[in-house]
């Protein structure tokens, strides 16, 4: 069986959801993985690798990488697949992934697969599934070519398992230059306790239907009630209603989540693109032939204004 070589990301001092999916559906799989770990003091997120399967940890902790740079973590990955010996590379479909993802293929010569929701391993070849013409259609690929395989996919679309963290262990990578050209002169961080969108169970979305920012603001305190992410349709993100992090769609975030509340949203075929995969969709709307409803498995067929407060009370009533 080929072995793997997935590219872990962390965020806020702790390896994010999305690789734990990665390392949890190689080990359902009987795959064996190693992990490349990059970024600045993340040495102590090398176990938790470890508890998920990961047999080696290629480590690169230093403060040059706190900032994401693409030619330095192409160089790390590059180093990691040669000690590793790793034939295939799994990222997440993450702004980190989706940069990487082509900028690896390139650097090797192959080609790549990209927003892989169904992944087929075998000894010879990978067979995945990805959605297109704004999932429409779902598209089966092969690599036409022998080679190294790489392959982003989705988060949400396998199960992360509860492991504990086990003794990893690492192998230190040697800290690439970045590009003699490109300085960072200032990042600006913003500092948020909202829930990600793409590391959500929950999501509560606004669409048009809201009716303004006031209509947001109605609506937000369900998602902080569920312990939500809070979503919006790109009508109300272009509308100013929202900035553009909240927008679920086909132009903005992919989202899979266990529960979905469309509240005001009809259901433009860009948002559906983007989180038809939810397991449980719930769904709010005056217009009964919203398309919406068609992919919703509740529908509410009236004002939200009305249904939010009571979906509110009932919420307090499970939490009482």
């Amino acid at each position: 069986m080929p072995k793997i070589l997935i590219v872990a990301e962390v965020k806020n001092g702790e390896i994010k959801k999305n690789t734990l999916e990665l390392l949890s559906f190689a080990k359902s799989q009987g795959l064996e993985t190693d992990a490349v770990l990059s970024g600045s003091g993340v040495a102590g997120q090398a176990d938790v690798l470890a508890g998920q399967g990961a047999s080696t940890v290629y480590l690169a902790d230093d403060a040059s990488l706190e900032i994401y740079n693409t030619e330095q973590y192409t160089s790390l990955v590059t180093d990691a697949l040669q000690q590793s010996g790793a034939t295939q590379v799994w990222l997440s479909s993450s702004e980190l992934g989706r940069d990487l993802c082509p900028r690896l293929a390139a650097r090797h010569g192959v080609g790549a697969l990209s927003d892989v929701t169904e992944l087929e391993v075998n000894a010879e070849q990978i067979t995945a599934q990805r959605p297109c013409m704004s999932t429409k259609v779902m598209q089966k690929c092969q690599f036409s070519k022998d080679g190294l395989r790489v392959v982003s996919i989705r988060s949400g679309f396998f199960a992360a398992e509860e492991t504990s963290p086990a003794s990893a262990n690492t192998v230190s990578l040697s800290i690439p230059v970045g590009h003699k050209q490109i300085k960072v002169k200032e990042v600006q961080v913003e500092v948020s306790d909202e829930v990600e969108l793409n590391e959500a169970s929950i999501i509560v979305s606004a669409g048009r239907g809201v009716g303004g920012t006031e209509g947001c603001d109605f609506v937000k305190p369900l998602a902080t009630d569920l312990g939500a992410a809070f979503g919006a349709s790109r009508a109300v993100c272009d509308a100013g209603w929202l900035p553009h992090k909240h927008q679920v769609g086909q132009t903005g975030t992919m989202v899979t989540p266990d529960f979905y509340f469309a509240l005001g949203i009809s259901g433009a075929i860009q948002h559906l693109a983007g989180m038809s995969g939810s397991k449980v969709i719930v769904a709010v709307n005056k217009d009964p032939d919203a398309p919406i409803f068609k992919v919703a498995d509740y529908g509410i067929v009236g004002d939200l204004f009305k249904a939010v407060p009571v979906m509110r009370e009932e919420v307090a009533k499970i939490k009482a």
